[in-house]
């Protein structure tokens, strides 16, 4: 879900509180956003963020008739007072800040929605993309346990119908405890120094500090004994969704570590489908940090955009 400041383009002034937006009251993950603005290039961090920069580039005549159209019929202005700022704001504000954005653009744009080429190619290229089934390729935060022989052998085991079910536990647990291997080794580590047994010194890694796990009850249980012989003495919560429909779901029951704001979070989830039931999950979890925070706890490193 995304919270979005609501601005009125009438009258030039945000709204005095922040809205979910959307229709529905709740905007959820898609598989294209589109962001847009005319100063979207400018942050770095929000450039990093995007896997294909376009720039729409307009005669400034063009440009300049849309504006006056646009204002003097949905504004209420005269052209004069258009033109008047136009010149002394518009234009040099365009020179100085937007049209040096365009050498940040991969793919730059003439005659707008009237290149039909131009955007045909670019809708193959999103398509192309779509239909790429290796997600780490498309997504960069995505990390996948590389699969081996053991790895198959094991998966071949449990999909089997004729096994067992003290077989299926037992492979279960080795697969979970694989994946959570995996998901620690992605997490900060700092530089230690120690001294061997023979006197010589070893630099390695300390592990990362301040973990604990949230468990989505109930499948999320299977995990915890895995993370448990991972990491000795970590907390552990669980927080208890209710599905409503086909994309409602309902809070039931959360109990988290009362520090969640200083750890990093590894949230419990053995079957991952679509996504759409951790999203509210991710939500909570991190308004929750920033009430704990805002009451006096120390700086937070739960970090929404690391999600």
């Amino acid at each position: 879900s995304v919270l979005c400041l609501l601005a009125s383009i009438s009258t030039w002034k945000r709204q005095p509180r922040w809205l979910l937006v959307g229709s529905t009251g709740q905007v959820n993950a898609s598989d294209v956003i589109i962001l847009e603005g005319i100063l979207v290039f400018h942050d770095q961090r929000v450039r990093n963020l995007m896997d294909m920069k376009i720039f729409v580039d307009t005669d400034a005549d063009i440009r300049l008739a849309r504006r006056i159209r646009r204002d003097t019929v949905e504004r209420g202005r005269d052209v004069s007072s258009v033109l008047d700022q136009y010149g002394r704001f518009v234009k040099p504000a365009f020179d100085d800040f937007v049209l040096p954005s365009k050498k940040y653009a991969d793919v730059i744009i003439p005659r707008g929605g009237d290149n039909h080429v131009a955007i045909d190619l670019i809708v193959q290229h999103i398509r192309t993309k779509l239909g790429m089934h290796d997600l780490c390729k498309v997504f960069r935060n995505v990390f996948v346990v590389q699969s081996t022989f053991q790895i198959r052998g094991m998966h071949t085991l449990i999909r089997d119908r004729d096994i067992t079910t003290p077989d299926f536990v037992f492979y279960s647990d080795r697969l979970i405890r694989l994946v959570v291997e995996h998901g620690l080794g992605h997490l900060p580590f700092t530089e230690k120094q120690i001294i061997t047994p023979t006197g010589s010194v070893y630099t390695g890694v300390d592990f990362c500090k301040k973990l604990c796990g949230v468990s989505i009850v109930r499948s999320g249980e299977s995990m915890e004994n895995a993370l448990r012989a991972c990491c000795k003495g970590i907390k552990i919560g669980k927080i208890l969704i209710h599905r409503v429909g086909d994309n409602g779901q309902q809070l039931i029951y959360h109990k988290l570590p009362m520090d969640i704001d200083e750890r990093h979070v590894l949230l419990l989830d053995p079957v991952l489908g679509t996504g759409q039931f951790c999203l509210p999950l991710f939500l909570f979890i991190y308004l929750l940090a920033l009430k704990l925070s805002d009451l006096g706890c120390a700086s937070k490193s739960f970090a929404w955009h690391t999600l």
